[in-house]
This record gives structure tokens, C-alpha cells and sequence, in this order.
């Protein structure tokens, strides 16, 4: 238990001084071999060792004996919220490895392939990474999956292949963005204390708007021209895809969702894939364990840092500042507005990710701030997380040192600057979510 109760704590910028380390040094290091030409220059050093100096400093700045801020910072990792959001990782990681080993993806491209018309190619492939990314919940095995082929078809139809690229990753983000098993969704439903399907169906209100946007532009910006050759279509290999998007949308435990995932997706490589055995299911899941390792960390190393800052004083310090701004935004004197704490998670988790360039890492630092905002400017839960999610993701769809489009300028031999500049779903999706923010009828209080 902390040595000071939350009442007794008093607002301290200093308690930042660990934060904007971790964003020195992981932004600097990306600034740095982004002018040395390292391609992922974002992510050359790992975020996980990145927070390590900033847990040292947190801990030197503390003005409790070590043992007690060892215990605040342990209590932090411990934290009920970021071991559920450990777990749930750990279980996505499972079910898209086991999916990805057993054919899913192939099978889920092709079947996206097989629906579009040659007269809606761009449109279409904006639907297949929009689909494929809310089953697998990443955005980047997405575009490992579909990128690919949607070069090939861009280069035969005559499309700009940076135009291709955008719609290929405004899909993902889509996807990414309302997936219930994606990183993000977990971090933002977890943090901010929330159900995923009421998370999901909140989301969906601005994002389909958007969505609807993005397949208009892309409509008359593509061309008529014949499709390559579709694969073979297995439909017992896209069931649990297709499965835990029924049963998380029905409101069934997370927990349950990925764990029949695993067991569906592994049930289906025992039974229909050639030699695919026990021990690969077993090689699969572990595997899938391993892909969550640097988040998982992460998320803990995060979660008992912000604990250790919040007991300085650092959250309240966030947060006083915040209502100081958003009181002059406040249509009402001496009252900040709903409106404003919105706009003021908004800005946080935006900010963040301009930093960080991680939309996962993002939700996860400007989680306590948008937690505490919402609380106290009677901000729903279900609002907060949305907030969270579709900012980061519309921040991290935008930049040029985002992995997404550094995976594309890579593959499609474009600079990421030009995709960056074609990917317009997320400059579609914020100008939503503003919109949604500003007009939107709430109860009186």
C-alpha cells in the first residue's frame, strides 16, 4: 500500500522529469538515425529499454525511502488493469499466430479478393485490410499479408501505387482501430475501465462515418482493370475469424473470445492443415506469446512508472493543467464542459503519439490523464477509451516515422512521406471524431 494517501498529493511538474525522459530518449534516438538513413529508425531501440533510464530517475526524484517507491512502482506493475491487459495480449498473440500458421490470412485475403469487382479495386482493398485487421487486430500483419498483392494489382491496373499504398493502410487502421483483440483496444477498454463491446459500438459511430468517406474518395479515384487469379478459398480456415468477431460483438468475455479463438484456429490446422501437429499448435502459441513480449513488458514497465509519477504528484500536476486550459475553452464559467475534457483527451493521447510514433504505447501513457479527466468531467468510459484509441490512431495512420508507413515505402518503394500524404482515412476519421465531440447531444447535468 502507498505511504500517502491520494488526498495528500500535491501537484509537481518535476515528477514529469521521467516521462519526458522516456520521450527524449526515444524520440531522439528515431530523430537521430532518421538522419543517419536506419530504415525503422523509430524502432531500433526498443521502447522497453527506452523506459529503463526514466524508472531510475523516477525512483532517484522520489522523496519516499527506496522501499517504499520500489513498492509504489510494483504495485503499479501489479496493478489489477495491466496484468488482465498482460493476459489479453498474451492471448491475441496466440490466436493470430495459430490463425496465421493454418492458412487463416490466406484464406481470408482471397476471400476479400474474390468479392471485389474490377471496377472498385481501390475501394475493395480498403474492405480487405479493414477486415483483416478487426480479426487479427494488428495493422502491421495486415499489410504483411495484403500489401503485397495490393502492389501487384496497383502495378497491372495502372493505379498510383502510392494511392494503393493509403487505401491499403487506411483499411488497417480501420480495422486496427476497432478490432477487440488489437493492442490498442485492449490498452484504451482496460485503462479507462470499460467493456470492449461497448467500447466497439462507440467507436463505430464516428468511424463509419469516415469509413463511408474514404470508400467514396477512393471510388473515383481508381480505375476499371482486371484482377489477378484468386487463391483457393477455405471457409473452415476464415470460421474463427469470423467466430470471435460474432462472440466479442455479443458482448462475451474477452477471455473467452481469444481463448476459442486459440482452440478454433488450432482444431482447424490439426484437422485440415498437412502436417500440422500437436506440437506446432503448441510451437504457435508460444510464438504468438514471444510477437506480445515487447508490448507486454511495456505495458508493465509503464503502468508501475505512472505509479510511481502519479504518488509525486506528476497525474495531478497533467490534470491541473488541463483544467486550466479547458476551463477558458468552457462555455460554462467556473465549469469545464464535457465538450472541452474531450477535446482535452483528444489532445494528450495526440500529442503523445507525435512523440512516441507507437499507437499502443501512446493510449498507454496518456491513459491516466484521460482516465482522470473523465472522471471528473463526467466523460463516460466507453467515451474515453474511444477517444484514446481513434486519436492514436489517427496520429500514427499521418506520420511519415509511423511503422505502417515505413513498411509501405519499404514494399511499395515509395518515400513514406508520399504514403503518409495518400493515407486519408485518418484525416477523415479526426475531422469525425471533432465533429462528433463538438455537436454531439448529451444529458444535461
Amino acid at each position: 500500500m502507498n505511504s500517502k494517501a491520494p488526498s495528500t498529493i500535491v501537484p509537481s511538474g518535476i515528477a514529469l522529469l521521467p516521462l519526458m525522459l522516456f520521450l527524449a530518449l526515444f524520440l531522439g534516438t528515431g530523430v537521430y538515425l532518421t538522419l543517419q538513413g536506419v530504415e525503422y529508425a523509430f524502432y531500433q531501440v526498443p521502447a522497453p529499454v527506452a523506459v529503463l533510464p526514466a524508472i531510475v530517475l523516477a525512483i532517484i526524484l522520489s522523496r519516499d525511502t527506496i522501499n517504499d517507491t520500489i513498492e509504489q512502482f510494483t504495485n503499479g506493475v501489479g496493478d489489477s488493469n495491466v496484468i488482465a491487459m498482460c493476459l489479453i495480449y498474451l492471448l491475441a498473440g496466440a490466436f493470430a499466430a495459430v490463425a496465421s500458421a493454418t492458412g487463416g490470412v490466406e484464406s481470408t485475403v482471397n476471400l476479400g479478393l474474390s468479392l471485389i469487382p474490377s471496377w472498385f479495386l481501390l475501394p475493395g482493398f480498403f474492405l480487405i485490410s479493414a477486415f483483416i485487421a478487426t480479426a487479427m487486430g494488428t495493422s502491421m500483419g495486415t499489410l504483411g499479408a495484403v500489401a503485397p498483392i495490393a502492389l501487384g494489382v496497383a502495378q497491372t491496373a495502372g493505379i498510383d501505387v502510392a494511392i494503393m499504398g493509403g487505401a491499403v493502410i487506411s483499411g488497417a487502421m480501420f480495422g486496427d482501430n476497432l478490432s477487440i483483440i488489437s493492442d490498442t483496444t485492449i490498452a484504451a477498454t482496460r485503462t479507462q475501465g470499460c467493456e470492449m463491446k461497448d467500447k466497439f459500438k462507440e467507436n463505430l459511430r464516428i468511424a463509419m462515418p469516415a469509413a463511408l468517406g474514404v470508400l467514396i474518395l477512393l471510388f473515383f479515384l481508381g480505375s476499371d482493370a482486371p484482377l489477378p487469379p484468386v487463391g483457393e478459398i477455405d471457409w473452415i480456415k476464415v470460421l474463427p475469424y469470423i467466430a470471435i468477431l460474432v462472440l466479442a460483438v455479443a458482448g462475451v468475455n474477452v477471455f473467452v473470445v481469444l481463448g476459442s479463438g486459440v482452440v478454433m484456429a488450432g482444431l482447424v490446422g490439426l484437422f485440415q492443415t498437412p502436417d500440422y501437429a500437436l506440437m506446432n499448435w503448441a510451437k504457435d502459441i508460444y510464438k504468438g506469446f514471444s510477437d506480445m513480449q515487447e508490448i507486454l513488458i511495456l505495458a508493465m514497465l509503464i503502468g508501475g512508472l505512472g505509479a510511481v509519477m502519479s504518488h509525486q504528484g506528476g497525474l495531478a500536476f497533467i490534470v491541473k493543467f488541463i483544467d486550466r486550459i479547458l476551463a477558458r475553452m468552457s462555455e460554462k464559467k467556473g465549469k469545464v464542459s464535457t465538450v472541452s475534457a474531450e477535446l482535452g483527451i483528444a489532445s494528450v493521447v495526440s500529442l503523445t503519439n507525435l512523440a512516441i510514433a507507437n499507437n499502443t504505447v501512446s493510449i498507454i501513457v496518456a491513459s491516466g490523464v484521460a482516465k482522470d479527466l473523465a472522471d471528473t468531467h463526467d466523460v463516460e468510459p466507453k467515451r474515453s477509451a474511444s477517444l484514446l484509441d481513434i486519436f492514436a490512431c489517427c496520429i500514427q495512420g499521418l506520420l511519415p516515422y509511423g511503422a505502417q508507413a515505413l513498411m509501405i515505402g519499404a514494399m511499395f518503394s515509395l518515400s513514406p512521406l508520399d504514403v503518409s500524404m495518400h493515407v486519408f482515412y485518418p484525416m477523415i476519421l479526426a475531422a469525425s471524431a471533432i465533429l462528433t465531440i463538438i455537436f454531439r447531444k448529451r444529458h444535461s447535468a
